[in-house]
């Protein structure tokens, strides 16, 4: 127990890192709501400028304006991360989570560009940022939402592995049947371009860039196509009950103060990442 003390105090903040982790992670004080709301919108704004720099006549007549622009917004967002990382009890922790990462990825393109030219138009990763908007705009019950859909996928992927193998192998059988049937002359000029076109047909999304001439062909299509609509609804049924497994418990918004994690238990006292005190 005596190893565990330094850890859980380490997770305690205060002074200004306390304040600052409720302004820059929580969402219950008007100035955490505040904080976040601004980030967004410059955030949006930061997207759409680099968006408009990518259009020829823009570029061409305000050129000089995005590009200082843009370092104005990746200069706010470095300073941004800087903070996020010193108001934490365990910065690696964060850096390493999955906003983080974002955080991360949504300032180094410029910084590229000084190097690569071109780079830059790797900022549109910072929209992937907006995903804070569930927590700003207290929509983190959609949040969870979308976390019972990972849990889902992960919960069914070897049933969903067994599928994709079926379905693999469906499409290998039904496509060298095809390439046998039509031959080169209706244009299934060899067996992965046949399998290409059972793909296209059995997913329903049909192309109509290659199709089957003759009669028998035509017959094998229409099964490859009922099969398709029989075969779509297999991995929907196996997500959604994994989904009602998933969606058992309710999760609290709080972020951990020391690892910054989310998605804790309504009723949790510690961290289930970090194992720091949680507020």
């Amino acid at each position: 127990m005596s190893g565990q003390t330094p850890a859980l105090e380490k997770s305690v903040l205060e002074g200004w890192r306390a304040r600052l982790h409720a302004i820059i992670y929580e969402t219950d004080t008007p100035a955490g709501r505040f904080f976040d709301a601004s980030l967004i919108a410059a955030i949006v704004l930061s997207v759409i400028l680099v968006m408009l720099d990518s259009v020829a006549w823009i570029n061409e007549g305000y050129g000089q304006a995005l590009y200082a622009a843009e370092w104005f917004f990746t200069i706010f967002f470095t300073i941004e991360y800087a903070l996020r990382l010193a108001c934490v009890a365990r910065p690696a922790r964060y850096a390493t989570s999955f906003f983080g990462i974002v955080d991360l990825m949504a300032i180094i393109p410029t910084y590229i560009d000084l190097l690569i030219p071109g780079g830059r138009y790797l900022l549109v990763i910072r929209v992937i940022r907006v995903l804070r908007i569930f927590r700003t705009f207290k929509l983190f019950e959609y949040m969870n939402e979308g976390m019972y859909i990972v849990q889902a996928m992960k919960a069914s992927r070897k049933k969903i592995s067994v599928f994709l193998l079926t379905v693999l192998t469906l499409v290998v059988i039904l496509g060298s049947l095809m390439y046998l049937i039509e031959g080169v002359e209706n244009g299934f000029t060899s067996i992965p371009r046949s399998i290409y076109w059972a793909i296209v047909t059995m997913t329903t999304v049909g192309y109509g860039d290659i199709a089957p001439k003759t009669s028998l062909g035509m017959g094998l299509a229409s099964i490859v196509m009922i099969l398709g609509y029989a075969i779509l609804a297999v991995p929907t049924g196996i997500v959604t009950v994994e989904m009602v497994h998933a969606s058992a418990s309710q999760k609290s918004s709080q972020a951990c103060p020391s690892c910054c994690g989310e998605g804790h238990d309504i009723d949790a006292v510690f961290c289930k990442r970090c194992g720091g005190k949680l507020n």
